[in-house]
């Protein structure tokens, strides 16, 4: 066995478990609001870890993956801000316990937005 093979089966090996972590995760969260924070971050380094893992078991791939890195990266914290929101809009607040309104300062920004919107 190389070094690359077992950099590889550590990486992949570590990204099971996170990948396994963040479907838990979802599984056991509250609201939507954590469930998508932990399928966002678990995934994410999950994800980028097997795909990496791989690429030290194919070294000919190594481009093709840091590009696919380079792209999860990107699109999975861009995609869970955009599920956030769209929940938000449609009235779903974040589960607080005892009082809703203690913990949601967006909705400080929001209403402030609005008003402004009516005035002008």
């Amino acid at each position: 066995m190389s070094i690359m093979e077992i950099i590889g089966g550590i990486l992949i090996i570590t990204g099971s478990i996170f990948l396994f972590l963040g479907s838990l995760g979802i599984l056991r969260m509250p609201d939507i609001y954590n469930r998508i924070q932990a399928g966002t971050k678990a995934t994410t380094l999950g994800a980028m870890s097997l795909i990496l893992g791989v690429g030290f078991l194919e070294p000919s791939w190594l481009l093709k993956i840091l590009i696919i890195i380079i792209f999860i990266a990107y699109s999975n914290p861009l995609s869970s801000h955009a599920l956030a929101r769209a929940m938000y809009k449609r009235k779903w607040y974040p589960l607080i316990k005892g009082d809703p309104e203690k913990m949601d300062a967006y909705r400080e920004v929001n209403t402030n937005k609005e008003k402004e919107e009516v005035k002008s």
